[in-house]
């Protein structure tokens, strides 16, 4: 008779809340930064890092605007690095156009 007046053990509550969220996307803001700006110096590399870094922007504010003002550090580190790896890329982009045109018109000027 004992048996029936206990109450069985419930499983304990997941972790997933609003701040658990914002902290990955922090995380993945971070991660996406650093990455774009390494590959920034690598030229073919260079595109594909163009777009981690477009994503570590679009990380970082999504994560901003979740986080509490307290825990925003990474957030924001993350979307600094994003839009520092972002004018990196493009400018690395711009420098390989000119350089190709430079080189298209030297090779057409020489006949």
């Amino acid at each position: 008779m004992d048996n029936m007046n206990q109450v069985p053990p419930t499983a304990p509550n997941p972790v997933g809340g609003p701040q658990d969220t914002a902290n990955k996307l922090a995380i993945a803001s971070l991660v996406c930064g650093i990455l774009g700006i390494v590959g920034s110096f690598i030229p073919i590399v260079q595109y594909f890092t163009t777009v981690l870094s477009i994503l570590g922007i679009v990380f970082g504010v999504k994560a901003r605007k979740q986080a509490s003002a307290d825990k925003r550090g990474m957030a924001t580190a993350g979307l600094v690095l994003g839009i520092v790896a972002l004018a990196l890329g493009v400018l690395g982009i711009i420098c390989i156009v000119c350089s190709l045109g430079v080189l298209a018109a030297a090779g057409a000027g020489a006949y």
